[in-house]
């Protein structure tokens, strides 16, 4: 069997600890690992597999060693600086950063959804925003059957996408402390503001999640809107989506689509007080879907409650399922 290697750069971070643990539980066919990161995290140590590594600095000869696959998880100006240099070596990139997602020469992926879009990479692959992943896993299949005329996005997304600077403002809130990484304390607040405001009105967040839907869903007139709000959750983002359709449908009939779709878990047992929360998408890579009804005023309208492991589904896993998905591939070449 062939053996891959593997870079992952960002290794110390909350994403990068989070992919250590997903590749432990994947058990990919790979033989070497390396684990590259900032000077300041340069020389500590990561145990991982039964061994322990020594965290390299990353610079412009990192890659001449040749690797397979490099997983890059730390910010877009790394990316935009180093991704380039290694896919020349060779290798391919899967990049968790916004740099390259709306390039026109590099895939924006969610395995479950358009993995054929990673044979026609050039070196760099793109991982979606976290709370567009987990929106596209269960409207890919619902556009697929009812076609989707119009998306209203709002999301309650959790600390943790804001990194560990935005998990320390909840903590150090939660004791009266000032805030670090947000404008106003999140402690008790809801924050109608994730990353920077634009001309439009519209905050970056809000503008990924209406281009990067449509560039996924190949649908690039696609009618989306979006508000996107940081809530006092630790860990995994919440959102309301609101789906027009071009035709109708029946309510069990949707919903035993989205039960048998891959990446989804459906929890929609209203009677019983059952659907999809936080605390129990935390550690999953499926989404979780619930609150599934219709939205009387339009004709062919529902409303759908998604709740994802936004560190999980929304970074690690995914790119490594996009690994996983390379490697399937270059075995049945």
């Amino acid at each position: 069997m062939k053996e891959y290697k593997l870079a992952l750069v960002g290794a110390t971070g909350l994403v990068g600890r989070t992919a250590l643990q997903v590749l432990k539980e994947k058990n990919l066919p790979i033989s070497e690992y390396v684990f590259f990161a900032s000077s300041r995290s340069a020389g500590s140590k990561i145990k991982f597999l039964n061994k322990e590594y020594i965290v390299r600095e990353l610079n412009e000869h990192s890659f001449d060693e040749g690797f397979d696959f490099a997983i890059f998880s730390a910010g877009g100006d790394t990316s935009k600086k180093y991704s380039p240099i290694a896919a020349s070596k060779g290798c391919i990139v899967v990049d968790n950063s916004s740099a390259f997602r709306m390039d026109d020469n590099v895939p924006l992926v969610v395995p479950e959804v358009n993995s054929d879009a990673l044979k026609k990479h050039n070196g760099i692959i793109a991982n979606p925003n976290c709370s567009t992943i987990q929106a596209v896993v269960p409207l890919k299949p619902l556009d697929t059957k009812y076609t989707i005329k119009r998306i209203v996005y709002s999301t309650y997304q959790a600390v943790s996408g804001a990194g560990k600077k935005g998990v320390d403002d909840l903590k150090n809130g939660i004791k009266g402390l000032p805030p670090k990484k947000f404008p106003y304390s999140i402690f008790n607040n809801c924050l109608p503001h994730i990353d920077d405001f634009t001309e439009n009105g519209y905050t970056k967040e809000e503008l990924k999640m209406i281009n990067e839907t449509r560039k996924i869903l190949e649908k690039p007139n696609l009618r989306v809107t979006a508000t996107t709000v940081r809530v006092p959750v630790i860990n995994c983002h919440s959102e309301s989506i609101n789906i027009e359709f071009e035709k109708d449908f029946d309510i069990n009939e949707l919903r035993n689509l989205l039960k048998n779709s891959p990446g989804i878990i459906l929890e929609d047992d209203i009677n019983n007080n059952i659907y999809p929360l936080a605390t129990n998408a935390t550690g999953h890579d499926e989404v979780f879907v619930g609150r599934i009804r219709r939205d009387e005023s339009v004709p062919f309208g529902i409303n759908i409650w998604v709740v994802g492991d936004n560190i999980r589904k929304g970074a690690a896993t995914n790119a490594i399922q996009i690994v996983e998905k390379l490697i399937e591939f270059d075995k049945n070449k």
